[in-house]
């Protein structure tokens, strides 16, 4: 199995900067399965590190992440999954954004190219998001017959309010600039074209020159305060992403996003 997540330690002020890349090696960097399960082994490697205050995750030159991978064999096999074998193996998405998420490190996203779908779910679990100038945003999911979920929706409205958050999901075709991006509290950087990564790096030096025990307090006190009600809001995720797929129109989405061509919806 290729290893799709890398991870460098020890760089920065004190050697307190670590940095995760994901990288598939074809610029599309899709969350296949096993992709997620790899992100998620990634955060959870930092566990009972005291040595690491910060952590930069970033994609490749051309992405951070595609999203979820409709092309990959595992992912394709749900549609022939029972209801529990679903339930259970839509809990990968969850789990990848909460291991993230729950993270003592200060995280930041470093967004070159484009970030869509469940590469937006997994930017918006991150503490911080820097974005090149030219890359864009796209939330897909109910353009395919599906609900934005991994938690996801929550955490977005924490960061930019209902009506964008709405105008984020709903306008599923739409890019999301990363002026817009900006503008809305999406992202907190926008970078030169290409200059992402060293961007969050400058902001993570910042991060690392703080003391590292107040630092992984307070990052705690605030997302315990923010996240407080997110369990309870979204905890049909799972099942409402279940019924949908059910759906004769997330069937036809899919054949349409495949066979390139535009998607008619009947609501059924």
């Amino acid at each position: 199995m290729p290893d799709f997540v890398t991870i460098e330690k020890g760089l920065g002020p004190e050697g307190r900067i670590a940095v995760a890349r994901f990288d598939r090696g074809d610029g599309i960097n899709a969350l296949s399965p096993e992709a997620m399960r790899q992100l998620t082994t990634a955060a959870r490697s930092f566990e009972d590190d005291g040595d690491t205050s910060v952590v930069v995750l970033a994609g490749n030159a051309k992405a951070f992440s595609a999203g979820f991978d409709l092309k990959d064999p595992e992912g394709r096999s749900r549609r022939t999954m029972d209801i529990g074998s679903l339930r259970r193996h839509l809990k990968l998405g969850p789990r990848l954004t909460r291991a993230w998420q729950e993270m003592e490190q200060v995280t930041i996203g470093a967004i070159e190219g484009f970030c869509i779908g469940g590469g937006v779910a997994l930017a918006v679990a991150l503490d911080f998001r820097v974005m090149a100038r030219n890359a864009h945003l796209r939330v897909p999911e109910i353009g395919l017959g599906m609900n934005m979920s991994w938690q996801s929706v929550p955490r977005m409205l924490h960061l930019m309010g209902p009506a964008r958050t709405k105008q984020a999901v709903i306008l599923a075709d739409e890019r999301i600039s990363a002026e817009q991006a900006h503008d809305w509290g999406l992202v907190e950087e926008v970078a030169e074209p290409g200059g992402a990564f060293a961007a969050a790096m400058l902001l993570a030096e910042k991060v690392a020159r703080q003391p590292p025990i107040s630092v992984a307090m307070t990052k705690l006190t605030v997302n315990r305060i923010a996240h407080a009600l997110d369990d309870l809001a979204s905890h049909m995720d799972v099942d409402q992403f279940a019924l949908a797929s059910q759906t004769d129109d997330h069937r036809e989405a899919v054949e349409a996003f495949l066979g390139k061509r535009k998607a008619r919806f009947r609501g059924r």
